[in-house]
């Protein structure tokens, strides 16, 4: 990858709050309970998340005859509803556009593209750092006007924020996710006789009780480490308190903090459990994210693991299975290892490579909420679009995910690796992938990992 420079953003883009801790937490302690009635209930339907059709009046430019090319990293169930959204955007102005599949580290595929003289009109980034290393590399293009109109009416600020850098908008965030949260099984639950967990000493119970009833208590996605990054930065989150993460996360503090050691010890106890983890270390490290999934609900009451731990995109993959969100399938709060549960947050940002009409059409469709309410009904997604009607969710779990996302408005904690050069946070088989993938396998060398984790990012950070 070649070495960029990094832009440093206001501060208060990394900054937690009670706010969105109390939010986001709350509204997922609430799912347990919503969720209870699947998709029956109408009075979750009818809730908005902002003046309805604040998109009616999209006007898209008529690009017949015209090529738009979108790289991203989505592939399988993501991937086919991306299509979908793109297709409406065709028939809406006459273009034809194609997909192309990018692999990760994103930013090192791109680089290969500008140097073909081949870069997609638009890349959907999943990192913030992804965006500044593409603005440093000058490859990116600042939003058009009609964009801009788009972001300020249906975004709250932090995420039009986020997008920025040095205060020139280029990102517009498409898809987010809320990265705190843990599903489970229901019947798991009910053969082991366990509630849900509130704190982490209660988690590590109920995972030892749900083991004892026969079941392995967790299913890691250990073969795609950005979901091992995103174990260590909630209970560091929970644990170290908000400054320190911050801390960490602009590398102003080492990987060989006492602080990183604590929250390093205590993710081991889980790993390092025999039992615990679905197929152990060996297992976990072959297994991608959509199969740690569909491997908690197969099976009936005896399934592969009783619980998974990720984001809202958890219900696309529950979906290609018999289970149901809200019957079979229910979530609640990463358990809090500190004095509050985490909030965790990330996100995909569509960025134009281009110069071209066709471009900033394709940003000014993805910042309304017409583009939204396509993903939005098929599951696995939630939109930071504040006037995308919370009805177009498929079902109470997500309606709540998305109203306390909405409902936490500026107050944003972006997810830590993603906010990384993506050399050190977002690249397979180096810096933090690796490092965490290794001490899945030996959870035990908590000061060893940390070396390895402080050598790659000072690496990163400097270049």
């Amino acid at each position: 990858m070649r070495s960029t420079l990094r832009t440093r953003r206001a501060p208060h883009h990394r900054r937690t709050t009670a706010r969105i801790a109390a939010a986001v937490v709350a509204g997922a302690l609430a799912l347990t309970v919503t969720a209870c009635g699947g998709d029956d209930d109408d009075g979750g339907k009818g809730d908005k998340g902002g003046d309805e059709g604040g998109g009616s009046a999209l006007q898209l430019p008529k690009l017949d005859g015209q090529n738009v090319s979108v790289a991203a990293v989505w592939g399988g169930a993501e991937r086919k509803v991306f299509l979908k959204v793109l297709d409406e955007f065709e028939k809406r102005t006459g273009a034809s556009v194609s997909f192309v599949p990018a692999q990760d580290p994103i930013i090192s595929f791109l680089e290969s593209k500008v140097a073909g003289g081949q870069p997609p009109d638009v890349a959907m980034l999943p990192q913030v750092g992804a965006i500044e290393q593409a603005v440093a590399n000058k490859w990116a293009k600042p939003v058009g006007a009609e964009a801009q109109k788009q972001l300020e009416k249906n975004y709250a600020q932090g995420w039009q924020d986020l997008g920025a850098v040095d205060g020139k908008q280029y990102g517009v965030y498409f898809k987010a996710a809320n990265k705190s949260l843990v599903w489970y099984n229901t019947k798991v639950f009910e053969n082991a006789g366990v509630s849900v967990p509130k704190t982490w000493d209660d988690f590590m119970k109920t995972a030892q009780t749900v083991y004892d009833s026969g079941v392995p208590p967790m299913s890691v996605a250990g073969a795609e480490a950005w979901t091992l990054t995103d174990w260590f930065e909630n209970i560091y989150l929970s644990q170290a308190g908000p400054e320190k993460y911050d801390q960490l996360a602009q590398h102003k503090i080492k990987w060989t903090d006492p602080s990183v050691k604590e929250a390093l010890t205590t993710l081991g106890e889980l790993f390092g459990k025999k039992g615990f983890v679905a197929g152990g270390a060996d297992g976990a490290l072959q297994t991608e994210f959509p199969a740690s999934v569909k491997q908690t609900f197969k099976g009936g009451d005896q399934p592969a693991a009783g619980m998974v731990f990720e984001g809202d995109m958890v219900s696309l993959s529950i979906a290609e299975t018999k289970a149901k969100v809200g019957t079979d399938a229910k979530v609640f709060p990463f358990p809090a290892v500190g004095d509050e549960s985490p909030a965790v947050v990330g996100g995909d940002a569509a960025v134009a490579l281009k110069d071209s009409k066709g471009a900033q059409a394709l940003l000014t469709f993805l910042a309304s909420p017409e583009s939204a309410k396509i993903w939005a009904e098929a599951g696995g997604f939630i939109s930071p679009n504040k006037n995308l009607d919370l009805s177009a969710y498929p079902n109470d779990v997500q309606r709540g995910i998305a109203k306390n996302l909405i409902a936490a408005g500026d107050d944003i904690r972006f997810d830590m690796s993603d906010q990384a050069p993506q050399s050190f946070g977002g690249t397979p088989g180096k810096g933090e992938w690796k490092a965490l993938q290794d001490f899945l396998k030996n959870p035990k060398d908590v000061a060893g990992t940390q070396k390895v984790l402080e050598t790659a990012a000072a690496k990163a950070y400097k270049d």
